[in-house]
């Protein structure tokens, strides 16, 4: 859906306004109960389809990451490592002397994780409030952004979006957030999820979001989108957008059910499966597993690829392919970088994806 137009109030329903009248100042401490909840049924990116499943190579760790296939960017990803710190970060966002951004890790941090020390950035179970407060100290001061106050969302899998004008008191419900204040530091959570961090360099505006399937499936960084051209004037094809580490095409299974929701939504649904099957295909030698009619086993899952669902939805939306930039790398294919609920379970720690502007 082109955002070059105006749009229907039915896109609004789910946008929070924060004014500047709430008290920030209680904006560094968060409640950890509500930062914890990252439920993890239904969500991730993946890798560019194939017309026949293959197993993917890992990326090798080093200096320089390359988009994603599903991009056409030519724009490598850097890493940098500060006092053991590891952090992701897109070259040409990098160079707004104004903004601030970063895809956290899993080594550099005091968490204990199967007898290593992890940056676990999300209050779970296993840690404690201490490791993860610790953990965040280090991660912003590893960005140069200490002095931002963290905005962290009560992450639900929906298409909800909070305007920030100050730091709330506590986390908000909801999937993504946008501000053009100084001195908020936007952040979602991820553990396979697609983290997407919105950028526009001339109204120096920004948004963060969490798209699992099911908010890939209700548009949240189309509406997201939205919210940057009504609330800032933003024009499409002026944004940045990075989409981070995610689970990858190459592992993401999904049920059929899922890919009949994706078809009812979008024409274009089966060019972000590998194999497109609703379980509704006849099969003409149903004979061969001798099982009655009715007592047929259920159709095999099928890989969907939510990153280059989100990116044919930016590029819908009106961005520059160009502007859009794809980490390749999959968060159950490197484990030994990144975190995977689909891999560690509820051991799993989070990832947090930032954005924000310098104060004056």
């Amino acid at each position: 859906m082109p955002l070059d137009r105006s749009l229907n109030a039915i896109h609004l329903r789910n946008v929070h306004p924060h004014p500047n009248n709430q008290d920030a100042s209680s904006g560094a401490s968060f409640c950890p109960a509500a930062d914890s909840d990252y439920t993890v049924r239904g969500m991730a990116p993946t890798k560019t389809l194939k017309p026949k499943r293959k197993t993917r190579k890992r990326t090798q760790v080093g200096h320089t990451f390359l988009p994603a296939s599903s991009s056409p960017s030519k724009s490598n990803w850097i890493e940098r490592n500060v006092r053991g710190v590891r952090l992701l970060q897109v070259p040409q966002l990098a160079k707004l002397p104004w903004l601030i951004h970063g895809f956290s890790t899993k080594p550099g941090g005091v968490s204990s994780l199967d007898d290593q020390k992890v940056l676990n950035l999300g209050f779970t179970d296993w840690d404690t409030e201490e490791n993860v407060l610790e953990n965040r100290r280090r991660f912003q001061s590893a960005l140069g952004a200490s002095g931002l106050h963290l905005v962290s969302l009560k992450q639900i899998h929906s298409d909800i979006i909070h305007l920030f004008d100050a730091a709330p008191a506590k986390p908000c419900q909801g999937d993504a957030s946008a501000t053009n204040r100084p001195g908020l530091l936007l952040a979602v959570q991820t553990a396979d999820c697609v983290p997407i961090l919105l950028v526009d360099p001339k109204q120096c505006a920004v948004a963060a979001v969490h798209a699992g399937w099911r908010g890939t499936l209700q548009r949240i960084v189309v509406k997201a989108i939205g919210q940057l051209q009504m609330q800032f004037k933003s024009k499409p094809a002026d944004l940045f957008a990075a989409i981070g580490p995610s689970i990858g095409g190459c592992c993401y299974e999904v049920g059929t059910e899922v890919a009949t929701q994706f078809l009812s939504q979008f024409a274009e649904a089966p060019e972000w499966f590998d194999e497109f099957r609703t379980g509704d295909e006849p099969n003409p030698v149903q004979w061969l597993n001798m099982m009655p009619p009715g007592h047929q086993p259920p159709p095999q899952n099928v890989l969907l690829d939510l990153r280059k669902a989100n990116r044919a939805q930016l590029l819908g939306a009106g961005l520059r392919a160009p502007n859009i930039f794809v980490s390749d790398l999959c968060t159950a294919c490197r484990r030994d970088l990144l975190f995977s609920y689909r891999k560690e379970g509820a051991q799993s720690g989070r990832l947090m994806s930032v954005i924000g502007i310098r104060p004056a």
